[in-house]
């Protein structure tokens, strides 16, 4: 799937520039699409630096958790789950664990924290794998639920608004947290349909029940905030568990007679490992994502699909805020950039700008995930997760379009 996808992204281009060149008389398009090559790769070499310092960091204080048995008992804590949801991992495992820090970390917007405990999950889920170079089931539902978009504090977000001039940065909070609601119920429920997972089972119910609950009071407490006290309180919440999270994995391992500074050094050797084995990934999946952009394709799609709407006679403002769903997926960068540009062409709180800034918050890039996290592990046959994922981002982008018509339409 991966091989093939990867091919697609570059005749496409190839074809996309051919028609602005030969119909379009846009000579200029291959000197484009050339520097776009170029870019993408030193852009792969500077999100390596990133990851170098902050895999470094975390898998550094990963192993001191690890050795003070927290993601052990954490794994212990959600076996009755992951069970049915993961039935080829032992009860136990410390995958299980790992995977609960994982989609906490991304919940709460800790993007930093989220992205080497997840890589460490899949180097846990890699060790049960039977064929190396295939997904298997369990690492395919933790990667395309990854790749929904779990975020429930979209911080960024808001510091973004208020850069921009919003009188009110947490407006969006709301639709943000009941698009991305969507993307990963579609995530859950595409995997599920594919694997046969029983997600009627009593204990899947309770676990789902128990997150919509916990969902559902935190939009009722933060709602009666003023949007000043919702961006404090998230900003708040984020950094604030991110420094309890150090604090418990040092403390726990300081009782446990851990040698706490040898089992950070040694966890940090291997987040010094896995970023190094992540370039030729990042720079394959970087590079054709940079080329499609460069061709034109996006702009393409975006006309055909502003033509359709019109002339069927649909509301087609939430077109122009497009761009950033059809680019999230391949680089988040490059939707931010366009998100920011919305809000600049259409002012900071115009019905494109609160769509935009929605969709960021509700999708993922999910080529660069896959690239990521499936690359770490010299995964090369992903099977189902890239439509699933897709999927997911789908329904984002679709929740977030009917969300912002009921908020702010």
């Amino acid at each position: 799937m991966l091989n093939t996808l990867w091919l697609a992204f570059f005749l496409v281009s190839i074809l996309a520039a051919m028609f602005q060149w030969l119909v379009l008389h846009d000579p200029d398009v291959f000197s484009r699409v050339v520097a776009a090559l170029f870019e993408m790769a030193a852009l792969s070499v500077q999100i390596m630096v990133l990851l170098f310092g902050t895999l470094t960091l975390w898998l550094g204080f990963l192993r001191i958790a690890e050795s003070a048995g927290l993601v052990e008992r954490l794994s212990h804590l959600l076996a009755p789950l992951f069970r049915r949801l993961m039935p080829e991992v032992p009860e136990g495992h410390p995958a299980l664990g790992l995977i609960t820090m994982n989609f906490a970390a991304n919940g709460l917007g800790l993007d930093n924290a989220a992205t080497p405990i997840g890589l460490r999950a899949m180097h846990a889920l890699q060790s049960l794998n039977p064929e190396p170079r295939t997904a298997t089931n369990a690492q395919i539902l933790f990667l395309v639920l990854n790749a929904s978009s779990l975020t429930l504090l979209p911080v960024t977000i808001f510091m973004y608004r208020a850069q921009q001039g919003a009188t009110e940065p947490a407006l969006v909070f709301l639709p943000i947290l009941l698009a991305t609601s969507a993307s990963t119920l579609a995530a859950l429920f595409s995997v599920a349909f594919i694997q046969k997972l029983r997600l009627h089972d009593p204990v899947v119910l309770l676990w789902l029940a128990g997150t919509a609950l916990l969902i559902g009071g935190l939009m009722s407490l933060l709602s009666g905030m003023s949007a000043a006290a919702i961006s404090s309180t998230s900003s708040l919440m984020g950094n604030l568990v991110l420094c309890a999270i150090i604090a418990l994995f040092l403390v726990v391992g300081a009782i446990r007679k851990v040698p706490v500074y040898e089992s950070f050094v040694e966890g940090a050797k291997d987040g010094f490992e896995v970023s190094r084995n992540l370039l030729p990934y990042l720079v394959a999946m970087l590079c054709a994502v940079g080329m499609l952009r460069a061709s034109g394709v996006l702009d393409m799609v975006l006309t055909g699909i502003r033509e359709l709407t019109l002339w069927v006679g649909l509301d087609a403002r939430f077109v122009d805020a497009l761009p950033t769903a059809l680019v999230k997926p391949f680089s988040g960068s490059a939707a931010r950039a366009m998100m920011i540009e919305t809000m600049q062409h259409s002012g900071v709180d115009s019905f494109p700008a609160l769509l935009a800034a929605t969709m960021q918050g509700s999708t993922e890039t999910t080529f660069y995930v896959v690239a990521v996290y499936f690359g770490a592990v010299g995964i090369q046959r992903v099977r189902h997760t890239i439509g699933c994922a897709l999927l997911a981002d789908l329904a984002g982008v679709l929740a977030s379009i009917g969300v912002c018509y009921w908020f702010f339409g």
